[in-house]
């Protein structure tokens, strides 16, 4: 079972911008997808769904976005393939979010336990 931990997230103003991380542990393997989802307010994380997706990269690299992050956010990797941040840029208060880590390998999904973003207006 792969662990996922996040880190990153915080209190920022409309206009700022915030770096999340996150760090898996165990192997991840050809195919895999890692990214981010968020879920807002009152929503439960057994319910998540594409339209909560922020960010995906793959293994190979390519980057998939969703419409409320395209222009503003961007996806990465670190020199390890077990290692992914998200840069947020121009947040607005309709991010503020817990932002959830995920990894998709081999039909298992694994999440993180989600770091908090509040953005002020």
């Amino acid at each position: 079972q792969v662990q996922l931990v996040e880190s990153g997230g915080g209190f920022v103003p409309a206009g700022g911008s915030l770096r999340l991380s996150c760090v898996a542990s165990g192997t991840i393997f050809p195919g895999a997808f890692m990214g981010w989802y968020r879920l807002t307010p009152g929503k439960q994380r057994d319910l998540v769904d594409q339209r909560d997706m922020v960010a995906q990269i793959t293994y190979g690299g390519n980057t998939l976005y969703g419409d409320s992050a395209k222009g503003r956010f961007a996806i990465s990797r670190g020199n390890s393939k077990n290692e992914i941040y998200l840069q947020m840029n121009s947040l607005k208060p309709e991010d503020t979010a817990v932002y959830f880590c995920n990894l998709y390998q081999r039909g298992i999904d694994s999440w993180g336990q989600g770091t908090q973003v509040t953005v002020s207006s």
